[in-house]
């Protein structure tokens, strides 16, 4: 993925709003439990963004510095305020490296899957455990893969269906990989709607805890949300928490 990769100007514009998410009870709880998981110390965000969770991180006390692929995105971040105080890496999270002592490594939202091979995502766990002495944390926010949703032989599943916004995602059993499709309609204009099409790969949590133990991290915890509910089966996704072993 070159340059901003999916993520240029016009989405990153609009990305707190239409992808991110805003609710501030969620992202104070997010904070929350990322500030206890880092104990004191400081934090490296993976895919860093607008700094929807890393400024008000932040602002709790625990330090951050992050990676990312989009400048725009950052640019986003540094109009906010606190945003030109955050040190941020352009490039790739399965491959850059930033100095400082690190405590906590997070990925939250998803963006496990815009890594779209396995090796690509074997490679972000191995740069995780890189930034952490041993018995620090890394944490991914991710959805369980919503199959069990999709009749036999089907391959796509509806998601958003409004008069602002359309979504569908279209998967490929074989390969993991799945597109996800929007369509964002201004209120009360005649312009041609927004459209764009991403690609991921969707991982079951097993296969992350493989991952992880292949970067010498060992599985501590899992919840089904940010206010640390039992993981199920019905749960639709889930905050994993891996440590990493001593060599």
């Amino acid at each position: 993925m070159a340059g901003d990769g999916f993520f240029g100007a016009e989405v990153a514009a609009t990305y707190d709003r239409d992808h991110g998410g805003t609710d501030p009870a969620i992202l104070q709880q997010t904070v929350e439990v990322l500030h206890n998981l880092a104990d004191g110390g400081a934090s490296l965000e993976f895919a860093i963004g607008t700094g929807r969770i890393a400024l008000p991180l932040a602002a709790r006390g625990t330090p951050v510095k992050g990676i990312e692929l989009s400048a725009a995105m950052v640019d986003q971040m540094r109009r906010k305020p606190g945003g030109d105080d955050i040190y941020v890496c352009i490039g790739d999270m399965t491959q850059a490296q930033v100095a400082g002592d690190f405590a906590l490594v997070f990925l939250v939202f998803n963006t496990i899957d815009n890594l779209t091979t396995q090796d690509s995502q074997v490679a972000c766990f191995q740069n995780a455990a890189a930034h952490l002495p041993t018995g620090g944390r890394f944490v991914i926010e991710t959805l369980v893969p919503p199959i069990q949703h999709i009749p036999y032989g089907e391959t796509q599943r509806a998601f958003a269906c409004s008069p602002a916004h359309w979504g569908i995602d279209t998967f490929d059993v074989t390969t993991q990989n799945y597109h996800s499709n929007h369509v964002w309609f201004e209120d009360g204009k005649d312009s041609a709607p927004n459209r764009i099409s991403i690609p991921f790969r969707y991982t079951w949590p097993s296969e992350l805890d493989l991952m992880a133990r292949l970067a010498g991290l060992r599985f501590e915890s899992r919840w089904a949300d940010w206010q640390q509910a039992p993981f199920t089966r019905f749960s639709k996704s889930h905050i994993s928490v891996w440590r990493k072993d001593p060599p």
